[in-house]
């Protein structure tokens, strides 16, 4: 006979109603359980089917700024507007003559946004017998001594040098040396004007000012006269008429590029200012009347200043926008100029409605006649929106037909992306 294990009767009872209750669950969670996964599956394909297979841009809500002080760099997500709130908020205090570059007002609308604050470092400025110390980060001599409220005029000479003798010369710094220039009035035919020279004699200030005399010009008094301050100098002419005009000499720009500033932003590191010149004239009568004239001489009575402004050349675009970019059929060296673009104007925004602040909907304006209205839409800002239907049928929402249609846009109207972005920068708009 064969011995059988036999199980407490309790034990099988149990097992048998467990499961008799698990054959009714599985018959009941059967139909949601198969509901909710087709909903999820359809779910997917629609949003897919949507963005075409891919997922749908997500725009910057929240700019990435680097922030280099005090030999630190602060990488930080920022929603503040402006350089000045930022450093506000990361409490970072400006002391007397520290440098901020972009300036203070200068608006965050890129990622990557760089900020750099130089501290100031002791400076002594000799100004003939005077003697001032200060603190500057600024660049150049003449934008130091400005800083500190000292007036210069174009024509002084400002430069920095080194200081080689602690013991003697008390700063640690630079020093810079002011050589001021000599006030004199020049009076060219009757035409009275101030003007500052290094000259030391009326014939040096001639020769410095390019003033040749004619034939029947004088000048009083005599060459080899000393200049002394506010001397008075005259050019006469004796016979033909003569008329002097003044006029404005342009302000020279000169422009350095800077890889430690983002794209877009600059910096101006010297204040620059027009100059004045006096233009004289020999005019032909007849009967009383100028039927000619010649230009017979042209004395620049004040020097224009150059102003010289770093233009920021660092790019670097997040990956999802050069994406975005590259599948539109942007050509790599155009992302600098899409990006600054597309930044000021929408955020990467592209259901971005024109005048709405701080949002970016996941979906088109409820109210179709928005599209169709004069009211800029999507990341070009195109007016109206519906413009950019030529471009696809998904041009609410989609970021490539959106920037196709920008691409169309700035080649057609300006020649470039690069010219749209000069324009942009003059204008604040395209």
């Amino acid at each position: 006979m064969i011995n059988q294990r036999l199980q407490p009767p309790d034990l099988v009872t149990h097992l048998k109603t467990g499961k008799k209750i698990w054959r009714r669950l599985r018959k009941h969670l059967a139909l949601p359980i198969t509901t909710i996964s087709i909903l999820l599956i359809a779910t997917v394909i629609i949003f897919l089917a949507i963005n075409n297979g891919r997922p749908q841009f997500k725009p910057i809500t929240a700019y990435i700024a680097i922030v280099s002080h005090d030999h630190v760099k602060q990488i930080v997500p920022t929603n503040e507007p402006t350089v000045g709130a930022l450093l506000k908020k990361l409490s970072i205090t400006l002391n007397q003559g520290d440098v901020v570059e972009p300036s203070l007002a200068t608006p965050i609308t890129q990622d990557n946004f760089r900020i750099n604050v130089y501290r100031a470092v002791p400076v002594e400025i000799v100004d003939g017998s005077q003697k001032v110390f200060t603190f500057s980060a600024q660049t150049t001599a003449r934008s130091i001594a400005q800083q500190s409220g000292i007036t210069l005029y174009p024509e002084d000479y400002v430069y920095l040098q080194p200081v080689t003798n602690f013991l003697v010369q008390p700063t640690l710094g630079e020093q810079v040396i002011i050589v001021p220039a000599t006030p004199v009035n020049l009076n060219v035919y009757g035409t009275q004007s101030l003007v500052r020279t290094h000259a030391t004699t009326v014939g040096g200030l001639l020769l410095a000012e390019h003033i040749t005399l004619g034939q029947n010009d004088t000048v009083q008094p005599a060459d080899s006269t000393p200049l002394t301050t506010n001397a008075q100098i005259f050019l006469i002419h004796h016979g033909t008429q003569l008329t002097t005009v003044q006029q404005t000499v342009p302000m020279p720009v000169q422009t350095i590029q800077d890889d430690s500033l983002t794209f877009g932003t600059s910096a101006i590191r010297q204040q620059g200012s027009s100059g004045m010149e006096l233009l004289t004239y020999q005019q032909n009568l007849d009967n009383g009347i100028v039927v000619s004239q010649t230009l017979i001489q042209t004395v620049v009575t004040q020097q224009p200043v150059a102003e010289i402004i770093a233009k920021g050349q660092a790019v670097q675009i997040p990956s999802d926008i050069t994406s975005v970019m590259a599948e539109a059929g942007i050509a790599v060296s155009d992302y600098p100029y899409v990006n600054y673009i597309v930044s000021n104007e929408s955020g990467w925004c592209p259901t971005k409605v024109q005048g709405d602040i701080g949002y970016c909907p996941g979906y088109a304006p409820s109210n179709p006649n928005v599209l169709n209205e004069g009211i800029g839409y999507g990341l070009g800002q195109a007016t109206p929106g519906n413009k950019m239907a030529a471009f696809g049928g998904d041009w609410e929402t989609n970021p490539v037909t959106q920037l196709k249609w920008a691409t169309s846009y700035a080649y057609g109207r300006y020649g470039s992306w690069e010219a749209a972005y000069n324009h942009w920068q003059y204008y604040h708009n395209w």
